[in-house]
């Protein structure tokens, strides 16, 4: 149901439609236009994640094959597209990025879909990408919690009417407000990445070795935490009222920075079966050789024994 040409269809019709709505921005207004625009572009989204959902769930390698690899790749772009539209609907970030959805849509619809990567070849991959996304969405949330640090120290200076010219001289509050905002949706997007990334390549483990990491392991657990609290601290950034944000803000993106650290500690201190890798892993499939010879139906040889009189 969620295979074949029609889903490309419904997922390059979606993708030209709202690119032919962001072009019309440059002519004409319309007030409705954006909620619109959003609308078709979160079908779109939707479907194409049940879509690579469904690939994932009935594949025993899952999203391995380049078909997924440029879905996946198109599917973040659209992600980002809605992010990015959401917080500032004044930009036409669509006309540029659409495109590119677009090219990837028809690459992954030409390029063969039950191909898969070699074993080896996708465990690394995914496992390339596990890491990437993650270093990716820890950097932000340091460099949040170093502005939110900032944040605090220079709204108490002001609050008790210390002289910039003394002492330490820190970025203005209006700019270390806006890095506290960029940290938490960078963040947030970087890190959901790449938990998706792990669930993928646990799943491969699983599947293929029959050595998955416990749904229930503790640093998967608190990974999931940490996404739904910054996932939360992104949401109140948004619908919080700009001017009673700046310390509340700094304040989150602080939390954020103990929380990834104490998350680290976790996996560090190898409290988690996550810290013992995933070396020395063996398919858990028969052997080509015992394979063929089941299915030739040969038996195994009688042991030789030593002819006694």
């Amino acid at each position: 149901m969620l295979s074949g040409i029609h889903i490309f269809c419904f997922f390059a019709t979606c993708a030209l439609v709202v690119l032919g709505m962001e072009v019309s921005r440059l002519f004409f207004r319309m007030p409705v236009r954006l909620i619109v625009m959003l609308g078709i572009a979160a079908v779109g989204f939707i479907a194409q994640t049940l879509y690579l959902g469904h690939r994932a769930w009935t594949s025993s390698l899952p999203l391995s094959t380049w078909h997924d690899w440029f879905l996946v790749a198109a599917w973040i772009l659209v992600a980002a597209y809605l992010g990015l539209t959401m917080s500032r609907p004044t930009t036409m970030v669509g006309v540029f990025l659409l495109p590119v959805v677009i090219a990837l849509m028809l690459v992954a619809a030409a390029v063969p879909r039950d191909v898969p990567f070699a074993r080896d070849r996708a465990l690394q991959a995914w496992e390339l990408a596990h890491g990437l996304l993650l270093l990716a969405g820890t950097v932000p949330v340091s460099l949040g919690f170093v502005a939110g640090v900032m944040y605090l120290v220079q709204s108490w200076r002001l609050k008790h009417h210390v002289s910039p010219q003394a002492g330490l001289k820190l970025p203005s509050l209006e700019w270390l407000q806006a890095v506290n905002r960029q940290s938490l949706i960078f963040s947030s997007f970087f890190i959901a990445l790449g938990l998706v990334a792990g669930i993928v390549l646990n799943t491969i483990k699983a599947r293929e070795y029959g050595a998955g990491l416990p749904w229930t392991d503790s640093v998967v657990i608190s990974s999931a935490i940490l996404l739904v609290w910054l996932l939360a601290a992104t949401a109140f950034e948004w619908l919080y009222k700009p001017a009673q944000q700046g310390r509340k803000v700094a304040y989150l993106t602080v939390a954020s920075f103990i929380f990834l650290a104490f998350v680290m500690a976790m996996l560090v201190a190898g409290g988690s079966k996550h810290a013992k890798g995933g070396a020395g892993l063996q398919p858990a499939l028969p052997s080509p050789r015992s394979s063929v010879a089941h299915a030739a139906g040969s038996k195994p040889a009688p042991l030789m024994t030593e002819d006694r009189a």
